[in-house]
């Protein structure tokens, strides 16, 4: 039949349960299973969804730590045609329910693990929810009613080639909620292929392969814990896995297991450089070749720990969003198998537009296309997205309400910037951001990257607040690096030991030595003492910082 050529997420199932059958796939804690094994699992949890009732086009909720069940569930979900909806465990309870409300599921599986939003959930609050699953409560435990152990569910077969993939409507295969940095978070529904092409995007340019043992750092709730953990399922590798990312047992795990090929987001990887460089300053973590940022850039300081960290690692950056399945993007950030492994920041620096502010992201990935639409100039503009990686639409939603109808099916990502004579993407920041002050146009990326370039600056945000004058006003929220200290004097007189005391004068002065155009320089600054709130994947939360800033505004300085 024609629709066994279509991509279905679980034909990696194939290669584990053949070329990989004796050897060990996943380890968590003390359990460790060969590609025979899990594949006969994940068989034998499809059957019994099978068994229970799960029909294609089902969805089924997961909300859950990391662990090797998890990885099971995903896989038998989508085996039999039904479509994973993990949600996350560190939402609220009224945010999971919200969730639920828009993704209809029918089963709901979550884990024994207290504290969490599922451990205080009862299944009659949400209407479309016909069971309940403990994902780790054993099967001599009570499973009277609705709640069920995964062990009871899973039905025996002795050949896995038995039971046929089935495929949802329209291909769907997950429904992966974006982190929802402003408003309620949307139900992206991603389709198989646009699963599978983003995995093989990551297996060309990370180059994971059947020797590799990857440590599940992101949780598998969001879409580049999916799509990294699916790319490490089809190369064959294996998988160390750890309930949640903590950098004391990151690091132990990696020193235990031999990691070769690790995710991070920038908090993480300050997490995991901050921990050894108390309790492990003279050893370093160099069985990783591979690693992979998102969630935002390293800055200079952090790729330089990181060198040192994983000396023998080759260090890559990825920009992307959830409705892309993770990844648009790519750049080698460092490479210490190349002759000069810093060779992209030459590359960088001869970019026709390396002095025009924004932040360099690399090149697309295989087959996925990415645009400018410009708007008030001829180079920057909105970037917008096309291919077999874009999402079908948000869960509930028409797929035409999601895309520009001017734009021939190009997807907007909500970003604004400009692409290089070498093909390279350039970030101003998001349009939602952009701040308008005195009639220009202002993305606060492209400021905070001049001002973090300041040897006494560890961290800026930059936020518009409201100006009866100016429309906007630009604030600059700052944290200062060890041994600096704040002054308001002006740069006249704070000369004595200027090399340790930073001012406003003195950063706008720095401001205008980089060459920032005057009207992006921030009128007023507040020293920022505690951390800059983010979401669960790491995503700043300017939205909070604004309304922070906002409320301090009668403190402020008047600068106009």
């Amino acid at each position: 039949m024609e629709i066994y050529s279509q991509a279905h997420v679980c034909q990696c199932l194939s290669r584990l349960a053949n070329g990989r059958r004796d050897c060990v796939v996943t380890v968590y804690g003390d359990r460790r299973k060969t590609g025979m094994q899990f594949v006969e699992e994940v068989i034998c949890l499809a059957r019994g969804l099978l068994e229970l009732g799960i029909k294609p086009g089902d969805v089924v909720s997961i909300s859950a730590l990391n662990s090797d069940l998890y990885l099971q569930w995903m896989l038998a979900i989508t085996y039999v045609g039904g479509i994973a909806a993990p949600l996350n465990y560190r939402w609220s309870l009224e945010e999971a329910k919200s969730a639920m409300e828009v993704a209809q599921p029918v089963l709901l599986v979550t884990d024994s693990s207290p504290g969490f939003w599922h451990s205080t959930f009862s299944i009659d609050s949400v209407p479309s929810l016909r069971w309940h699953v403990v994902i780790d409560i054993p099967a001599e435990a009570n499973n009277a009613g609705t709640i069920l152990a995964t062990e009871l569910l899973k039905k025996p077969t002795g050949r896995a080639v038995d039971l046929d993939f089935h495929w949802a409507p329209e291909g769907a295969a997950v429904i992966c909620f974006t982190s929802g940095t402003t408003g309620k978070p949307k139900g992206a529904a991603i389709s198989h292929s646009a699963i599978i092409v983003q995995s093989l995007a990551k297996i060309a340019i990370v180059r994971y392969d059947e020797d590799d043992v990857y440590l599940h750092t992101a949780p598998l709730c969001h879409i580049g814990g999916i799509s990294s953990a699916m790319a490490m399922l089809m190369a064959g590798g294996c998988h160390v896995i750890l309930p949640k990312f903590e950098a004391k047992l990151a690091c132990e795990a990696i020193r235990e297991h031999l990691v070769t090929s690790i995710i991070t987001v920038p908090t993480m990887m300050a997490d995991l450089i901050s921990f050894n460089r108390m309790n492990f300053t003279s050893e370093n973590l160099d069985s990783v070749r591979k690693i992979l940022n998102g969630g935002g850039g390293l800055s200079v300081e952090l790729i330089k720990d990181a060198i040192k960290l994983f000396p023998r690692a080759t260090l890559l950056s990825a920009y992307g969003m959830t409705e892309a399945a993770s990844s648009l993007t790519f750049m080698t950030l460092y490479d210490p198998t190349k002759e000069n492994p810093w060779q992209h920041e030459q590359d960088i620096k001869r970019s026709d537009i390396s002095s025009q502010g924004g932040v360099c992201v690399g090149k697309p990935a295989p087959h996925i296309e990415i645009r400018v639409r410009s708007e008030e100039s001829a180079d920057t503009g909105r970037i917008l997205m096309r291919g077999p990686h874009a999402m079908l639409h948000y869960w509930g939603q028409s797929p035409s309400s999601n895309l520009n109808p001017a734009s021939e099916g190009w997807l907007d990502t909500g970003d604004i910037g400009q692409i290089d004579c070498h093909g390279n993407l350039w970030l101003n920041g998001r349009a939602k951001d952009r701040i308008k002050t005195g009639g220009e146009n202002v993305y606060p990326e492209e400021v905070e990257g001049v001002i973090s370039q300041h040897p006494g600056i560890s961290r800026i945000v930059v936020v518009g607040v409201p100006n009866s004058r100016l429309s906007e006003m630009v604030v600059g929220c700052i944290q200062l690096k060890d041994g600096w200290k704040w002054t308001e004097l002006s740069s006249k007189h704070s000369t004595q030991d200027k090399g340790h005391y930073l001012s406003s004068d003195i950063i706008r002065q720095f401001c205008k030595e980089q060459n920032l155009t005057g009207f992006k320089i921030p009128r007023s600054f507040i020293l920022w003492k505690n951390d800059f709130p983010v979401t669960t994947t790491g995503k700043l939360r300017r939205d909070h910082i604004r309304a922070e800033v906002v409320s301090q505004m009668e403190f402020l300085p008047s600068k106009l």
